[in-house]
């Protein structure tokens, strides 16, 4: 299989996860339509979502093309050797993509720089199939660049960015109440019941379930929480925005204001690196 081939395969799975999760989010206007309390502002609120991949896609459609060379030119610089593209490499690397999505998702919610673009995903109320594509603007830069190291262990550049589009395509489907438990499959995947705990902010879902397709490295790290009473959605501090501008940029304002009357440089690196809200007297954790 050539690096084409596995670019062709990485869209096809991007297009059917994009039509299950269309499908979906057009049952949920539907329902919308009839609900008291979600007519109104909860579809303004998706629109908000949504709009987050204006400043998302065109930042991503010029970084990600760089970074894709800077693999392809690290990768014939430094490493010695790279895995052929089969089907058992394939499978390796969406493994890969998603263990290190793990991480890379853990530590978006524990230090701060990060949680300024990841805190975007988190800041609406509601859980319905447009907060699968409400992203912070330079969330794909950051992916990039955590995932990086799997170029040093002979994974092709092709694989890499197949996994890493693999597992967020795969999410598309879970961001819903439409679906309900799933049974064994809550076990060893990330279902919609694990991930309506990850976006809920009362105190027993904070910082649980992040796992991308497999809900184990949250079993294996000590990370998961399984659904029980239904979670209270969004932030933890008092945000509930609707402008689209307010949400793609929610966290930079208090973010520059704390780093900017840093009195120290502890004070300083508390405020770039730190666990939210370390800092600042607002609470702005999930």
């Amino acid at each position: 299989m050539t690096s084409d081939q596995v670019e062709q395969l990485g869209t096809a799975f991007d297009d059917v996860f994009f039509l299950i999760g269309g499908a979906i989010l057009l049952i949920e206007i539907i329902k919308g339509l009839f609900t008291k309390g979600f007519r109104g502002r909860g579809h303004l609120d998706m629109i908000a979502g949504i709009s987050t991949q204006i400043p998302s896609i065109a930042i991503e459609a010029f970084v990600l093309s760089f970074a894709y060379l800077g693999y392809i030119l690290l990768a014939d610089a430094f490493v010695g050797w790279t895995m052929p593209i089969t089907v058992w490499t394939i499978i390796l690397a969406v493994l890969a993509c998603d263990f290190v999505y793990y991480w890379e998702h853990r530590i978006a919610h524990e230090v701060r720089v990060f949680w300024t673009q990841h805190a975007v995903h988190h800041s609406s109320r509601y859980m319905n199939t447009s907060v699968a594509v409400r992203f912070g603007p330079l969330e794909g830069v950051v992916s990039a660049l955590f995932h990086l190291p799997l170029i040093f262990l002979g994974f092709p550049p092709a694989l890499i960015f197949f996994g890493i589009v693999l597992v967020l395509a795969y999410q598309t489907w879970i961001h819903t109440e439409l679906i309900g438990k799933l049974g064994v499959l809550d076990r060893y995947l990330n279902t919609p019941a694990n991930h309506r705990v990850h976006h809920g902010c009362d105190d027993k879902y904070i910082d649980k379930n992040y796992g991308g397709i497999l809900i184990i490295w949250d079993r294996l790290f000590g990370t998961y929480q399984a659904e029980e009473e239904r979670p209270r959605y969004g932030l933890k501090r008092a945000f509930d925005s609707i402008n689209p501008f307010t949400v793609w940029f929610s966290e930079l304002p208090q973010f520059f204001r704390d780093v900017r009357d840093a009195q120290s440089f502890g004070e300083w690196w508390r405020a770039m690196f730190g666990k939210p809200g370390a800092i600042s007297n607002e609470e702005t954790k999930v």
